[in-house]
């Protein structure tokens, strides 16, 4: 988000404040947002003005009026509790008994055949983005934002740097994306080579990397190994760049692809890394490697697979089986 763009000097403070906190540019965004709505939901009044009561009515006016998801309306809170806690040091008070309680849900899993129909439907960028969600469990965004330099092939490894909850950890390379992968990255290099030779060839660094290494950002190792079809201005550096390639590409893809193949369950981009885990539990991996694989904190995340395998109902055996059977004999 440019500063440029941003007149108002709570924002602005409300900018800093995550930027020094290091979140991403998505929070960043999300939480410039909700306060915008906040304050033009109470008739422009200034936050400084406002407490409990205000912030109260206004998540109660998306779960009655708006009808947001759980997940939308913790969001909203968290995003006005640091407002007030680290922009206006007023930390608000009992607020927290408005927080949506989220519902616990089974993942969709696609069975492996499912998978190989899916990836028939897609080809290019799409598909090799895709079987690194399936083949290594990757997240979306850590897939997108990978750099050349977190590809091992010799060690058939993957280092996801600084992925979900600031963890790095390292994942799987599948043996069939090798050959794949590298000619890709023999294209990438071909539009870096011309982005340097336009005067152009600088990806983003995080933190003050750009200052403690000048050079680093134009360097090959640096570049995003799914780069964006063209090049933009970063919103936060005002710098013409070539970012990563839009997810929200990738996530109509794998939609499309999903009607294509006739699957009928609601697989999305992440469904991809829900069937990585479950069919690795299912050809006998320990559910701690798995965890590792997945970057998960707490085993109990990665437990919830387990249930997954389990046929139907916990494995019970429903007692009309071979019942119909009997009496039509």
């Amino acid at each position: 988000m440019s500063r440029q763009k941003i007149t108002s000097p709570l924002l602005n403070k409300l900018i800093d404040a995550i930027r020094l906190r290091h979140y991403s540019i998505r929070t960043e965004q999300a939480y410039v947002d909700w306060t915008k709505r906040f304050i033009f939901f109470h008739n422009k009044r200034h936050p400084t003005e406002m407490g409990e009561k205000e912030v109260t009515a206004f998540l109660t006016h998306l779960a009655v009026n708006r009808n947001v998801a759980p997940s939308t309306q913790n969001q909203a809170l968290n995003a006005l509790c640091f407002l007030y806690k680290a922009v206006l040091d007023r930390p608000l008070g009992n607020i927290q008994g408005v927080r949506a309680k989220k519902k616990k849900k089974l993942p969709v899993v696609l069975s492996r055949d499912e998978v190989a129909c899916l990836f028939k439907y897609l080809d290019g960028i799409h598909w090799l983005s895709a079987c690194l969600l399936y083949g290594s469990g990757l997240r979306l965004m850590e897939c997108m934002r990978l750099r050349v330099m977190n590809i091992d092939f010799d060690h058939r490894a993957i280092h996801v740097i600084n992925g979900k909850g600031a963890k790095d950890r390292v994942v799987t390379l599948p043996d069939d994306l090798i050959i794949p992968l590298k000619r890709h990255l023999a294209g990438v290099k071909n539009i870096h080579n011309k982005d340097l030779s336009d005067g152009y060839g600088e990806v983003y660094l995080p933190y003050a990397l750009t200052r403690k290494y000048p050079n680093a950002a134009k360097q090959w190792a640096w570049q995003y190994v799914f780069p964006a079809t063209r090049r933009a201005l970063d919103p936060r550096s005002d710098l013409t760049r070539r970012h990563h390639f839009d997810e929200q590409a990738i996530q109509r893809a794998v939609k499309n692809a999903v009607r294509a193949a006739g699957i009928l369950k609601p697989a999305s981009c992440h469904t991809l890394r829900h069937s990585f885990a479950t069919h690795l539990l299912e050809r006998g991996a320990d559910i701690r490697t798995v965890q590792e694989q997945l970057g998960h904190k707490d085993v109990k995340t990665t437990q919830i697979y387990t249930h997954v395998l389990n046929r139907g109902g916990n494995a019970v055996i429903s007692p009309l089986n071979g019942l119909l059977q009997n009496s039509s004999a």
